[in-house]
C-alpha cells in the first residue's frame, strides 16, 4: 500500500511539475494564413529565425494555413489553444475585411495583438512586354474592353485598391482573385492577365530584374527602394493602400505569458540582423506596439466598413 500511495505522491509531483514548467518549455508554432513562399510566409520565418536566438532552447515550427485570402489562418488562429505556444502572423486589411462581411468567426475581440512587424505598400503591375507603361495607358486599356486583373482574394489590399481605383476612374476590371502572391506572381510573369494589384515586396525583385513593370505604387511618396516608380497620385489617381503584417495571439493567453511573448516580439523587431536580413528579402519595417497597433486596426475595420457598405462583396 505504501508503495502505491508513494507512487502517486511521485506521480502528481511530476504533473505539478509540468504545470508549473516556466514557460516557454516547449516548441511555440506560428500559423501563417497565406501560402509558403509569399511575403508573409518570409516574415514569419525570418521572425523565428531571430526568435531562436532569444529564446534558444525553443523551436519554433511555421504552419501554413492559405485560403480564402486569409480566413482560413484567422479563424485557425482565433481558435488556438490559450497557453501561448501559438503565435499568428496576420495582415490587414483582410483580418478586418472578414469581419465587416460577416465571413470571419472571431472579431478583433478574439485577439491579443502583439504588435506589427511591416507594411507593404500596393502597387499596379504588368509583364515587361504589356504596352501598358502607366495608370493612364492602363485607364484607357481598360476603356476600351474589360481587362483581366488579379488581386489577392476579396476583401484583400489588392481588391480594396482595385475597387477604389475601378471608383474614382470609372472603369471595370474583371477582377480575378487569387490564393495567394505567388499565384498572382505566375500569372503576371506567364503575360495571362492584364495587370495586377499587389504589395512592393513581392514584385519588386522581379521589377529590377526587368521582368515585369511596376506602373504605381500607392503610397504618398516614393519607396527609398524604388525612386523611379512614380506614385499614383504623381499620375493623377490618388488611390492610397498599405498592407500590414502583424502577430497576434489567442486573447485568453495569461497576461504573464502575452508579456513575455511581447517582449520577444519587441527583441526581433529591433534585432540588428532581423532588420538586415528584411531588407534583403524587402520586407519594410513598421513596428508598432500593441496598443497603438490594436488602435490601427480598430480605425482600419471601421474605414474597411464605410466601403464595404457601399459595395459589399
Amino acid at each position: 500500500m505504501r508503495k502505491i500511495i508513494s507512487i502517486v505522491l511521485l506521480f502528481s509531483t511530476v504533473l505539478a511539475g509540468i504545470a508549473l514548467a516556466e514557460y516557454p518549455s516547449r516548441t511555440v508554432k506560428l500559423i501563417v494564413p497565406s501560402k509558403a513562399g509569399g511575403s508573409t510566409d518570409t516574415t514569419a520565418r525570418l521572425f523565428a529565425q531571430t526568435a531562436k536566438k532569444y529564446w534558444k532552447n525553443i523551436d519554433f515550427i511555421i504552419v501554413d494555413k492559405p485560403g480564402s485570402g486569409g480566413l482560413m489562418g484567422f479563424n485557425a488562429e482565433a481558435r488556438s489553444k490559450p497557453d501561448g505556444y501559438t503565435f499568428g502572423l496576420m495582415f490587414t486589411p483582410q483580418i478586418v475585411a472578414h469581419i465587416v462581411a460577416k465571413r470571419a468567426r472571431y472579431t478583433l475581440d478574439s485577439f491579443k495583438v502583439i504588435g506589427n512587424i511591416a507594411e507593404d505598400p500596393e502597387i499596379v503591375v504588368v509583364n515587361s512586354a504589356s504596352s501598358i507603361k502607366n495608370l493612364d495607358d492602363l485607364v484607357k486599356a481598360a476603356k476600351a474592353k474589360r481587362l483581366t486583373v488579379a488581386v489577392n482574394g476579396i476583401g484583400s489590399d489588392d481588391f480594396l485598391a482595385a475597387k477604389n481605383f475601378e471608383e474614382l476612374t470609372g472603369v471595370k476590371f474583371n477582377l480575378m482573385p487569387t490564393k495567394g502572391s505567388t499565384e498572382e506572381k505566375a500569372a503576371i510573369l506567364g503575360n495571362h492577365i492584364a495587370a495586377a494589384f499587389m504589395n512592393l515586396s513581392q514584385m519588386l525583385a522581379q521589377h529590377k530584374a526587368g521582368k515585369v513593370r511596376i506602373i504605381a505604387i500607392m503610397s504618398k511618396k516614393r519607396a527609398d527602394v524604388a525612386k523611379d516608380i512614380k506614385t499614383s497620385a504623381e499620375q493623377g489617381y490618388p488611390v492610397y493602400m498599405t498592407a500590414t503584417r502583424g502577430m497576434v495571439i489567442n486573447a485568453k493567453v495569461k497576461k504573464d505569458i502575452a508579456d513575455k511573448i511581447i517582449d520577444l516580439y519587441t527583441k526581433v523587431v529591433n534585432d540588428k540582423d532581423f532588420q538586415a536580413k528584411c531588407k534583403k528579402a524587402f520586407i519594410f519595417l513598421d513596428p508598432m506596439d500593441s496598443k497603438t497597433y490594436r488602435a490601427y486596426l480598430e480605425q482600419l475595420q471601421k474605414d474597411t466598413q464605410k466601403v464595404y457598405d457601399k459595395s459589399p462583396w
